[in-house]
């Protein structure tokens, strides 16, 4: 895999990092900063060698043109305070504003670009199309730094198209997962624990089969919960289901039964009559789904058990666990970072809080009171590169503890939030 080190040297040069910066916002204001505290290290070690950094990064899902509530100003302007110099922000990707900004910049200043997902060449399945916006990003830089771990599998334009246009690495926050993902495949700790989630079982066959082959337990959640739970003959309700998935994931069930591996579903789960604002939240039996609801998150129960299993994980991957954005006084659904779960001192990989004091730690049993259920987390899913970056085919397995003598970037874990009784309550529904 190439490195930054393999650039050369980078005083005086442009470098645009392609960074995972996808947070979540309220408005104008980052609700978890993450993601950006993971983009440091690199950004840092290149604004040290005197390169002339230019960040490119995409927020949410606009449709391939300006939308300001995906606009990255707010976390251009939190960038800066971490790195605790100018960030200057360019009001397009490859336009005037980003064109003048990049000219001004001197050794060690950076700049970040507007949502690269504002030009629909970006995502575009035209390759003549994401090769023009490539074009266009490569002839602002003299060299390419892939550091976005969250979509580094992505055929985009400023992740794939650029690397073929310019001299590339893989960034500091790359190079850890793989690292990370390279331990995992040649040498997990015990039990191997896999908080698995994401819309569709789909996009993650390749992943589970191995898993049912190198993890001691899988604990299932997000959308992709219902085509087991469908597997299992249960009633979904309008929830999010792959009905041609169906007889895979039993085939999985029952591959998991032969293998000894643990395939925690949950027992209760949060419904709402639509995925939409001041949607009413209530919490069911997941074997008594209502067929007029459909599932947002799993229920508090599950929550607790899910909490008790990864309380004595030695590595958690962890993916979003449901489309709710629940609070407190409503249901506790989330999903609460293994600090939090174990009171014991954490370190990140990736945006991801993880526990590295005590990886054989049995789990406590779902009855303890003293298991917090966790906060959600979102994490990467497993990395692809352009061949020259990564050197080897993509490692399908989940990010999870490095080596303790690896420096990895601290995140603030969010702080404890309270448990609420499993009563029907009124939620704000974000939209996924």
């Amino acid at each position: 895999m190439k490195t930054i080190d393999d650039l050369g040297e980078l005083r005086g040069k442009r470098v645009l990092v392609r960074s995972d910066l996808n947070v979540p916002l309220d408005g104008a204001t980052i609700t978890d900063d993450g993601r950006i505290r993971a983009s440091v290290p690199t950004i840092q070690r290149l604004r040290g060698a005197g390169a002339r950094v230019i960040v490119t990064a995409h927020l949410g899902r606009p449709k391939g043109e300006p939308d300001p509530k995906y606009s990255l100003r707010p976390v251009a302007e939190r960038l800066g305070e971490l790195l605790g110099v100018e960030v200057r922000f360019a009001t397009d990707t490859v336009g005037p504003s980003a064109q003048q900004a990049v000219s001004g910049l001197s050794d060690g200043d950076v700049a970040l670009l507007e949502n690269v997902r504002f030009n629909a060449g970006e995502t575009s399945k035209n390759d003549a199309e994401r090769g023009a916006l490539a074009d266009q990003l490569a002839a602002l830089a003299e060299a390419f730094v892939s550091d976005g771990f969250g979509v580094v599998h992505r055929r985009q334009a400023s992740v794939v198209d650029v690397a073929e246009r310019l001299p590339h690495a893989a960034g500091e926050l790359v190079v850890t997962e793989v690292r990370v993902l390279r331990q995992l495949v040649e040498s997990p700790d015990r039990p191997y624990i896999v908080v698995l989630g994401g819309s569709k079982v789909s996009d993650k066959l390749g992943v589970i089969e191995r898993l049912l082959t190198t993890a001691d337990r899988l604990l299932i959640g997000g959308g992709m919960v219902f085509t087991f739970l469908a597997a299992q003959g249960h009633e979904v309700g309008t929830s999010l289901l792959e009905r041609e998935q169906i007889e895979t994931v039993r085939g999985y069930l029952e591959t998991a039964r032969e293998r000894k591996v643990d395939i925690v579903l949950p027992t209760d789960i949060v419904v709402v009559p639509k995925l939409e604002e001041d949607a009413t939240a209530t919490v069911v039996a997941a074997s008594a789904m209502p067929s007029d609801q459909l599932g947002a998150d799993i229920g508090p129960e599950s929550a607790k058990v899910f909490a008790s299993v990864v309380a004595g994980a030695g590595l958690v991957w962890l993916l979003r666990g449901g489309a709710a954005s629940v609070p407190p006084s409503a249901t506790p659904v989330e999903i609460r970072t293994a600090m939090d779960i174990t009171g014991r001192p954490s370190v990140t990989t990736a945006h991801k809080t993880v526990d590295r004091t005590s990886p054989r730690v049995a789990a406590s049993s779902p009855e303890d009171p003293a298991v917090t259920p966790p906060v959600a987390v979102e994490a990467a899913p497993p990395a692809s590169f352009p061949p020259d970056i990564a050197g080897e085919a993509p490692i399908p397995s989940p990010v999870a503890l490095g080596s303790p003598s690896e420096p990895q970037p601290r995140v603030d874990p969010p702080s404890k939030r309270p448990v609420a009784a499993a009563s029907p309550a009124s939620a704000r529904i974000d939209r996924p």
